[in-house]
């Protein structure tokens, strides 16, 4: 991998800029036989809960026209098994944990079972969680929640912290700010879009929750404009995703303001997109005669 690609964010280092976001990537170890994990940028393992969770019921994923809606429901093991099972496999690999619960304190809890872990890099919270304790305000819509759950994880929380921001709302400015203002040291968006798929011939949704998130190339635009706006408001690294397929889609997050990117509906068509997409943007450096990335960071320019 080209060494002008070599950077960091929150002070981890990076091979590249590129990593493998949370939800699409398992916990890294079922990818260990088709991609070469330590060349990643990192690996967002999938949300770890307090217990384990089942998940929502089947069919969890639909594919559409420019994307796809998923709703798994957080299945995952639990943070206790992933941290014995798990992540012992992915020495070598930049890994972030992601962390959601449904009160302030599973976040606090899992964030204190992973502190005693070795081998992970920094946390990325998942706030687009209902808060079940405040009649089910979502996390990510509300500032004072986002900035009370950001500030209990960072009392307990030694390593770099990461809060993902969900689309969903209506100015994602103030939410930046929040996030910021508690103690983030960076943060990431967007999340997916809440959406709608109907089965027109029995007229029935068709993701066994209901609705889903929408993912992919149809939300590129909307997540770019977000990620923009986010890196205007705050002084803190912006990571960015949604729609990103190509080392190009690559270049313009970061041009957005982005200091690096997840990839993640691509990885469930090519599993060594990260990778791919690294390598591209690499090229795209060379043919623009860029020498290194922070070059063409936040260089877009609205006016």
């Amino acid at each position: 991998m080209s060494v002008r690609l070599a950077t960091s964010v929150c002070g981890i280092s990076l091979k590249n800029p590129v990593l493998a976001a949370s939800g699409t990537y398992g916990y890294g170890v079922e990818f260990k036989e088709l991609v070469d994990l330590a060349a990643l940028g990192g690996i967002v393992v999938k949300g770890l809960s307090r217990e384990a969770m089942e998940g929502n019921a089947a069919p969890r994923i639909y594919e559409t026209e420019a994307g796809m809606i998923n709703s798994i429901g957080l299945q995952n093991i639990g943070v206790r098994a992933f941290v014995r099972d798990k992540l012992p496999q992915l020495a070598g690999v930049t890994v972030f944990a992601n962390i959601f619960g449904y009160a302030v304190e599973d976040y606090v809890e899992v964030a204190r079972v992973l502190e005693d872990a070795e081998g992970l890099a920094g946390y990325e919270l998942n706030v687009s969680c209902p808060n079940t304790r405040h009649g089910g305000i979502y996390f990510s819509s509300d500032p004072a929640l986002l900035g009370e759950v950001t500030r209990a994880v960072r009392a307990v929380a030694k390593r770099p912290l990461i809060v993902k921001l969900s689309p969903n709302v209506a100015r994602i400015e103030p939410l930046a700010r929040a996030a910021a203002e508690a103690g983030a040291d960076a943060i990431s968006l967007v999340n997916t879009f809440i959406a709608l798929a109907i089965e027109p011939r029995t007229r029935r949704p068709r993701i066994g929750a209901g609705f889903g998130g929408l993912s992919g190339p149809a939300i590129k635009p909307i997540a770019l404009r977000m990620v923009y706006e986010a890196a205007q408001a705050v002084k803190i690294p912006v990571i960015g995703m949604g729609g990103i397929a190509s080392g190009t889609d690559a270049a313009e997050f970061l041009m957005a303001g982005a200091s690096a990117v997840e990839v993640g509906t691509a990885n469930f068509w090519d599993p060594a997109a990260p990778l791919r997409i690294a390598g591209e943007l690499g090229r795209f450096l060379e043919q623009e005669k860029i020498g290194n990335l922070s070059e063409i960071i936040g260089t877009f320019k609205l006016n």
